[in-house]
């Protein structure tokens, strides 16, 4: 089983590029680290980067994983292999423009494209934000998923997620002791379906909220309270539909033996114990 360390960054393809850059920049509070060959760099803590927007297809998105050690990618292309799930060496090339020594990619059966990456850069220079928005950190995505009880089955039988709790059919899954790193939801397509960042406090995601509503930004979720990992979340639109959540306060799992998953409904109450309800597709069916 090979061992996933933590999420690392997104790749998202944009008509626009420019207007990508601005709403990373302007809206999210994100660093603009840098551009080259049509694509577009963002720091929000302190790797080289964790997300990435490139000329080309919107639909075009790239979930990577950091893995543990070096050995971890034989393991995994062996692991993947077993499953019957092809995979790619990344060339030179694609390991120079996302600042990694290696990777390996493939498609789950949903779809969604994933790297696994080993010895991504780091930034030798402090995070510097455009905006103080309370940006510590990416945190982890929603992923869509056409079967999401099959594509449970690969991130826990072929890697080491596991299973935080579930909400409907969307398991919530972790690989290290953060509430989850990835939330399968249930769709009829592929792609990335929201990003999180973490912010440092529940007054940072009320001043966004307020900013975000000056600023025209349509807010489709918050700011509310997730049952699941207790964080306190604000969702809202970004360029080409794309979701972005700032939230703080997110759980820790330490006590692995013990820790029983729960099950939550498909409901406002499933994602919301405050009592907000969400205005995104994903969220408001099993």
């Amino acid at each position: 089983m090979a061992d996933l360390h933590d999420v690392r960054y997104v790749r998202l393809g944009t008509r626009d590029l420019t207007a990508a850059i601005d709403f990373a920049t302007r809206i999210i509070g994100l660093e603009l680290v840098r551009q080259e060959g049509g694509c577009a760099y963002f720091r929000s803590d302190n790797r080289d980067h964790t997300l990435c927007y490139f000329e080309g297809d919107p639909s075009d998105h790239t979930l990577a994983f950091e893995l543990s050690d070096e050995d971890q990618l034989s393991q995994a292309a062996a692991d993947l292999d077993a499953a019957e799930i092809q995979y790619r060496i990344g060339t030179s090339e694609e390991c120079e423009l996302r600042r990694v020594h290696e990777f390996i990619t493939f498609k789950d059966l949903t779809g969604n494209k994933i790297e696994l990456v080993w010895r991504p850069h780091a930034s030798g220079r402090r995070y510097f934000p455009s905006r103080d928005a309370g940006i510590t950190g990416f945190n982890h995505v929603g992923l869509c998923s056409t079967d999401p009880a099959r594509d449970e089955k690969l991130w826990t039988k072929v890697f080491n997620a596991r299973v935080s709790d579930w909400i409907g059919v969307s398991p919530l899954l972790r690989v290290n002791t953060i509430h989850h790193q990835i939330a399968l939801f249930p769709t009829t397509r592929s792609g990335i379906q929201h990003i999180n960042h973490q912010v440092e406090t529940i007054d940072d995601i009320m001043r966004n909220w307020y900013f975000l509503q000056e600023q025209g930004i349509k807010v489709v979720f918050g700011p509310g309270r997730h049952p699941t990992s207790g964080a306190r979340f604000l969702y809202f639109e970004g360029p080409e539909g794309m979701i972005y959540e700032y939230s703080c306060g997110v759980s820790a799992i330490e006590d692995e033996v013990n820790h029983r998953p729960r099950q939550f409904p498909a409901e406002p109450s499933g994602f919301c114990m405050w009592g907000s309800k969400p205005d995104i597709a994903e969220f408001k069916k099993d």
